[in-house]
C-alpha cells in the first residue's frame, strides 16, 4: 500500500521506518527544507524550525532502547557506531548502596545517551537508505483529500503548493503543534476528544561538549532535581557532549528572563550540586545561546470516541497525539513506541481501516495515557509548590494536606532510600523508563515497606544534604558572583 507519512521527526520516521519493513511504499512529507546532514555534528546544526525542541535536552530511555533492540537493531547499532552510549544499571552506583546484585531484569534497564539530533539523524539515514521510503523536505501539508460518509475516508494530502498527493492512508506525526483536528472537522468528522493542560513550566537548555583529555564527572550522584522555585538536570549526549536543563514557573518572570541569560545559566548550573561539577573547568559550550521553550502543554487527543473512529484511513502518532512535559524526558520514548504500536495495528488488520484505528487506540490507551495522567498530577503539584513559593509561603505549611505528607515521602523517603537500598533504586528507574507503570513503584508492598521505613526514620538521621540554594532568595543573591 502506498502511505503519505506527515512530518520527518521521531514519530514520522519511525512510522515511516516501520511500515516500510511491512512492505508498505511510505513517502515522507517535512514541510522544513533541511536536506540530511553528512555527520551527526553537522546534524546538530539542522535548521530544524518546525521542531524547536532538538535544541533541548533529550532522554532516550530503556523502553526505547528495548524496542530498538528488539525491532530494530540495525538502528540501534547505528547510533551506537555514531557515538551514542549505553548507560547500564548497576554502573555508577553511589558508595552508600551496599546490597547491590544485578538481576537478569536489569538487561532491559538500559538508557541511550545521545543528541535528539543525532537520533533523528540517524533514523532519516536508515529510513531513506530503505528502497521503498521517500523523503519530501520543503513541502507542507495544509489538509486532507476525503471520501465523504458517514465516517469520512482519508485518501491523500493537500500540500501547500496547490497540489494533492493519493495515499492508501495516511500517517499524522506533525508534532504538538499539528493542527489534525481543524482538518478533519474541515472534512466533515466528528470533534475528537481532547484533553489539555499547561504544564506550568519554561525550559532552558544549554549543550556542551567536553575538553581534551577531560572525562564525564562521575554519576554517582543525583544528575537532577527539583527545588520547588527551580528544576534542573544534566542530560549526557554523544561524542562527549551533554546538556543542561532548567526549568522555572511560567509566572516566575524575574528567573525566567535571568535563565535566557548564557553567563547567568551557567552560574545557576554552578550552584546547583548535581551540574557543578559539569561546568568546573571540564567542558565548553558549543550553544553559545540559552534555547527557550515555552507555552509547554500537556495534551492528550483520541480519535476513537464512543468506540468509533472519528475518521478512517488516517493515524495520529506522537507529539500529535500525546504531549507531556519534556523534563520527564518522555517525548521520544513514547513517540518512537506509538509509530511500533500504529504499525503493528497496520499488520494486524492490512484490509480493515477501522479495525487499526480501534486497535490503534486500544493499544495507546494501554501504553501510553498512564503517563500522560501521571505527568499531568506531576505537574499540577508542582504548579501548587511554585505559586506557593512566589507567594513567600510554605507549600508544607497545612500538615492535614495528603499532599504535604506525599511530598515529605517523596524527599524523607524515597530519595535517601534510593541512595542506600539498591531494591528501591531499581525499582523507580524502572518506573522512570516506562518499564513498569506509574504506580507500580508504591503499589509493591515490599518497595513501599522500604520508603516509609526511611521516612519514620527522618528525626534519627543526619538531614539531608542541600541540592542547591534552599530558597529562591538566596539563588537570587548568587547570580550577580
Amino acid at each position: 500500500m502506498k502511505v503519505a507519512v506527515i512530518g520527518g521527526g521521531v514519530a514520522g520516521l519511525g512510522s515511516a521506518l516501520a511500515l516500510s519493513r511491512l512492505g508498505h511504499e511510505v513517502t515522507v512529507f517535512e514541510r522544513d527544507d533541511t536536506p540530511t546532514p553528512a555527520t551527526a555534528d553537522e546534524a546538530f546544526s539542522w535548521d530544524r524550525r518546525g521542531a524547536p525542541q532538538v535544541r533541548h535536552s533529550h532522554a532516550f530511555l530503556a523502553r526505547l532502547r528495548n524496542l530498538l533492540r528488539d525491532h530494530y537493531p540495525d538502528i540501534l547499532q547505528s547510533l551506537i557506531a555514531e557515538g551514542a552510549t549505553e548507560m547500564r544499571f548497576g554502573d555508577n552506583l553511589p558508595a552508600t548502596i551496599t546490597n547491590f546484585e544485578r538481576l537478569p531484569e536489569d538487561d532491559d534497564l538500559v538508557m541511550l545517551s545521545c543528541r535528539r539530533t543525532t537520533f533523528e539523524w540517524v533514523l532519516r539515514r536508515a529510513a531513506l537508505a530503505h528502497g521503498d521510503v521517500q523523503m519530501r523536505t520543503g513541502h507542507g501539508v495544509v489538509g486532507f483529500t476525503y471520501a465523504p460518509g458517514v465516517v469520512p475516508r482519508v485518501t491523500g494530502i493537500k500540500l501547500d503548493d496547490g497540489t494533492t498527493h493519493d495515499a492508501d492512508y495516511v500517517v499524522a506525526a506533525g508534532g504538538r503543534r499539528s493542527p489534525v483536528p481543524e482538518w478533519l472537522a474541515d472534512i466533515g468528522c466528528a470533534p475528537v476528544n481532547e484533553q489539555s493542560e499547561d504544564t506550568g513550566i519554561v525550559y532552558f537548555s544549554r549543550f556542551y561538549r567536553l575538553k581534551p583529555g577531560m572525562e564525564y564527572p562521575p554519576r554517582t550522584g543525583p544528575i537532577g532535581g527539583d527545588l520547588g522555585y527551580i528544576k534542573y538536570g544534566v542530560f549526557i549526549g554523544d561524542n562527549r557532549t551533554f546538556s543542561i536543563t532548567l526549568a522555572t514557573p511560567v509566572a516566575d518572570n524575574q528567573l525566567r528572563k535571568l535563565c535566557s541569560d548564557p553567563i547567568v545559566f551557567d552560574n545557576i548550573a554552578r550552584s546547583l550540586v548535581a551540574t557543578s561539577t559539569w561546568l568546573d573547568g571540564c567542558a565548553d559550550p558549543i550553544t553559545q545561546d540559552v534555547h527557550v521553550m515555552a507555552g509547554l502543554l500537556n495534551r492528550w487527543r483520541e480519535y476513537v470516541v464512543n468506540d468509533k473512529p472519528v475518521v478512517l484511513g488516517m493515524h495520529v502518532v506522537g507529539d500529535a497525539h500525546l504531549c507531556t512535559n519534556p523534563l520527564y524526558g518522555r517525548g521520544c520514548t513514547t513517540s518512537f513506541l506509538h509509530a511500533h504500536l500504529m504499525a503493528q495495528a497496520v499488520a494486524n488488520n492490512p484490509h480493515d481501516v477501522a479495525a487499526q484505528a480501534t486497535e490503534l487506540h486500544e493499544s495507546t490507551q494501554r501504553e501510553l495515557y498512564p503517563w500522560y495522567k501521571s505527568t499531568v498530577e506531576q505537574d499540577t503539584e508542582a504548579r501548587r509548590v511554585a505559586s506557593a513559593i512566589l507567594d513567600n509561603q510554605d507549600p508544607d505549611s497545612d500538615t492535614t494536606d495528603p499532599r504535604t505528607m506525599m511530598r515529605g515521602v517523596f524527599r524523607d523517603g524515597l530519595l535517601p532510600a534510593m541512595r542506600t537500598d539498591a531494591v528501591v533504586m531499581r525499582a523507580f528507574f524502572r518506573s522512570f523508563n516506562l518499564l513498569t507503570l506509574p504506580d507500580a513503584l508504591m503499589k509493591d508492598a515490599d518497595i513501599g515497606a522500604r520508603i516509609f521505613a526511611v521516612w519514620n526514620d527522618r528525626d534519627n538521621r543526619v538531614p539531608e544534604p542541600a541540592l542547591g540554594p534552599s530558597t529562591r532568595a538566596e539563588l537570587l543573591q548568587l547570580i550577580p558572583a
